[in-house]
């Protein structure tokens, strides 16, 4: 059953040279219990996407377009007061990034933890929520002594099981984890990726996962949506993501990601940097950095295309899958020098007219 659905989402930031397109018309849909993972690079548009659905966002930002269905509520229509009462931490949560950035610095974890409650729900005493908050750490391996400590006074892992426990506190419909574990060692970035799964499933919450961590998302997810420029550019359950993907970005994000049985693998990087989003034009906006790009991909915006189980491409060459793979892992195919906009069309004196014109003008 669908828990949230997501159509045409656009969500630009105003700027001193226009609207920043950094959600520019993503569709998805999360049924229950589902966990779906956002993947890319840095800037691509995925915070951004998951805090529209709770309209967290700065004072800058702006949902222009599009429709965000959750549990038949049209979360667009709602107003902050009812967002806040209805819908925030009661059946949507976050688990940002830094863990310490989310807790109030001036008071324990405990008192946080019994505010969120009590703010939901009218008849639950204050002895009523520090018990519960103490379940929760004890099911976080968490002392439940500690609940009387100060943000400060606990170490990175432990801040973030707490972050994890006050996300569930009101045992919500669907939780946004946003890069949970980026700041944590290996070993404890496993523990509170196991911990996150089990807390899940124990209250059958939906999940997106935010990072740009392929390991991650193979681990975690059922489904993966891949963000690139604010739109989605590949959407697939997370077998077909990892081991057959069909669009070039994808593919460029799965060549840095370490095959433990392959001890002579050399990882290989993508050139470039992600596109400047105030005024992107038409096209591709993957086009500037893929070593694939033809001149269609420069001047027709490509639109997501089936290709079964689910799975969504917004690629031009999507149906080359077999040449696209073979040739995206090799190191020389991604050399810098050999992608870049295709030279103008036209003769040589076709060109230099074009020019003189140009100077004209």
């Amino acid at each position: 059953m669908t828990l949230l659905d997501i159509d045409g989402l656009k969500t630009y930031y105003g700027a001193d040279d226009g609207w920043v397109r950094a959600t520019d018309d993503a569709s998805l849909s999360i049924e229950r219990g589902e966990t779906v993972g956002l993947v890319g690079e840095s800037g691509s548009g995925k915070t951004t996407l998951a805090k529209s659905i709770i309209r967290l966002l700065p004072d800058n930002a702006e949902i222009v377009d599009g429709s965000i269905e959750f549990d038949g509520t049209e979360i667009t229509e709602l107003s902050n007061k009812e967002l806040r009462r209805q819908i925030r931490w009661s059946e949507i949560s976050m688990i940002p990034q830094n863990a310490m950035n989310g807790f109030d610095p001036v008071y324990t974890v405990g008192e946080q933890i019994v505010e969120v409650i009590r703010h939901h729900e009218d008849n639950t005493s204050k002895a009523e929520a520090r018990e519960r908050g103490r379940e929760l750490f004890d099911d976080l391996g968490i002392d439940p002594d500690r609940i009387d400590d100060y943000p400060h006074q606990f170490s990175g892992g432990m801040a973030q099981r707490a972050m994890i426990a006050l996300a569930l506190a009101l045992s919500p419909s669907l939780v946004l984890a946003d890069e949970p574990t980026t700041a944590l060692d290996v070993v404890i970035q496993d523990r509170i990726l196991e911990t996150i799964k089990e807390m899940q499933e124990e209250l059958n919450s939906a999940m997106i996962m935010i990072t740009h961590d392929m390991s991650v998302v193979s681990e975690t997810c059922d489904r993966i949506a891949v963000v690139y420029g604010g739109r989605i550019v590949e959407l697939a359950d997370a077998e077909t993501i990892i081991t057959n993907p069909r669009h070039p970005y994808t593919l460029g994000l799965r060549n840095a990601f370490p095959d433990i049985s392959d001890d002579d693998q050399e990882l290989i990087s993508i050139p470039g940097s992600p596109p400047e989003l105030v005024d992107p034009g038409e096209g591709c906006r993957f086009a500037p950095r893929c070593p694939f790009a033809e001149e269609e991909c420069w001047e027709v915006t490509p639109q997501p295309e089936s290709y079964g189980d689910g799975h969504q491409v917004e690629c031009h060459r999507a149906d080359e899958i077999e040449h696209l793979q073979a040739e995206a892992g090799k190191k020389e195919t991604w050399r810098e020098q050999d992608i870049g906009e295709p030279e103008p069309v036209g003769t040589a004196d076709e060109q230099a007219v074009e020019a003189e014109v140009e100077l004209d003008d």
